[in-house]
């Protein structure tokens, strides 16, 4: 039997570090055509140095999402961040950083307030939040950076309400959540971050201690007395801040490059205006094509695995590239384009396995809402410049836009 070949450097992406910027926001980087015709490549990280494999097949990345012998530990040292990552990030990561039973445990906690259940219960108050932001807006004097004013305030809202937290703290999450997952943000600025949000969440979980309310935080500290389970403020700080980043930012980015892109495609946005029935797989068609955590799935081998005749060694760090996956024409025909009516949930935009997105049905259903209602109310909407040329985050953890000018 012959062994199998150990990675060659993907010819033509040697030159560059990784994460590389896409030939449009909708289209992957140039360098993966030579990647997906790998599917498993190794390039060097840009800030690091470290060298890490790359996955892009979309099977082949599915059936590695739920191999144990994959860690999603971010304390090991060849751990795949892309840019020089302050402590606590290999330390302060709640149930997202964890394996087996410590992250079933833990994620349970969170996941009482994101059932399928729970999450249409909350249809009703996110209409509101919708339809106030949409007026809030309205009353501004066009051009305006609907980013800015629209798509950052309204999934703030709804998580800051989830969690309990008051209205006027939200613009504090707002600037802390880009400056941890942000683009250009200097290590130094994380660091900042993390201890300003730390103590405010510490803050925040000692009044809930006191004062329990119909919240995700209090509702988890009931939960834990209630079961005997021993935990610690720590617990409960690391489960706050990953609830604020992922049910904010994410949704954000989203938002933006969803609208921008049912504008840059007007056929497509008049078959959503002609038939609102529509939305609910535009949602997923938008989801997977923009593609907002392309290299937000890190794993570490923790032994010899053989994937596609390459061999990934014990402790070597791996990110698995939903772009290109998304991408795949045996999964989805024709998937340069965007079509409302694919709907298909086959695409890897809430990622796979056990740690599949917590808050997937709460973000289907603000996305859901949002474009049902913005193009209904707002039928003149349109772009104030040229969509290329409106400044995009390459490199950020979660890609989206700086803002989006938009008129009426």
């Amino acid at each position: 039997m012959t062994a199998p070949a150990e990675a060659q450097p993907v010819p033509g992406a040697e030159e560059k570090t990784f994460p590389y910027a896409r030939a449009c926001p909708f289209s992957p980087p140039a360098e993966y055509d030579e990647m997906v015709k790998e599917d498993v490549s190794q390039v060097t990280l840009d800030g690091s140095g470290l060298r890490i494999w790359t996955v892009t097949g979309y099977r082949t990345i599915r059936e590695l999402l739920t191999d144990p012998r994959l860690s999603a530990s971010r304390k090991h040292a060849n751990f795949p961040f892309y840019f020089i990552a302050p402590p606590e990030y290999r330390t302060e990561t709640s149930f997202i950083g964890y394996d087996g039973e410590a992250h079933a445990r833990t994620r349970r906690k969170a996941a009482l307030t994101f059932t399928s259940r729970q999450v249409k219960r909350l249809r009703p108050r996110i209409e509101e939040i919708v339809d106030d932001h949409i007026d809030k807006m309205l009353a501004l004097t066009p051009p305006v950076d609907f980013h800015r004013v629209f798509s950052l305030a309204v999934p703030m809202t709804v998580i800051c309400e989830l969690l309990g937290i008051p209205q006027d703290q939200h613009d504090f999450f707002i600037k802390h959540g880009t400056a941890l997952l942000g683009g250009h943000s200097s290590t130094e600025e994380r660091q900042a971050a993390i201890v300003e949000v730390n103590a405010y969440v510490s803050d925040l979980i000692q009044l809930k201690k006191k004062e329990p309310g119909d919240d995700l935080l209090s509702r988890a500290m009931a939960d834990y007395e209630a079961s005997g389970e021993e935990y610690t403020d720590r617990d409960l700080f690391n489960m706050v801040r990953l609830l604020m980043n992922g049910g904010h930012e994410t949704t954000a980015s989203q938002i933006s490059l969803g609208t921008a892109c049912l504008l840059e495609n007007p056929d497509q946005l008049e078959l959503l205006r002609n038939d609102p029935a529509l939305v609910k797989p535009a949602v997923e068609e938008l989801v997977r094509i923009a593609t907002i955590g392309d290299t937000a799935i890190p794993r570490v081998a923790l032994e010899d695995i053989e994937v596609a005749g390459k061999v990934i060694r014990k402790g070597d760090g791996i990110l698995f590239l939903g772009l290109a996956a998304n991408r795949d024409p045996e999964v989805f025909p024709e998937p340069e384009k965007l079509i409302i009516s694919r709907g298909s949930r086959k695409h890897l935009g809430f990622g796979h396995g056990v740690h599949h997105c917590i808050g997937a049905d709460l973000a289907r259903l603000e996305l859901e809402i949002v474009w049902s209602k913005l193009f209904a109310r707002v039928p003149t909407l349109r772009l104030d410049k040229p969509f290329l040329e409106i400044p995009r985050k390459e490199g950020a953890v979660i890609y989206g836009l700086w803002g989006l000018p938009i008129t009426w």
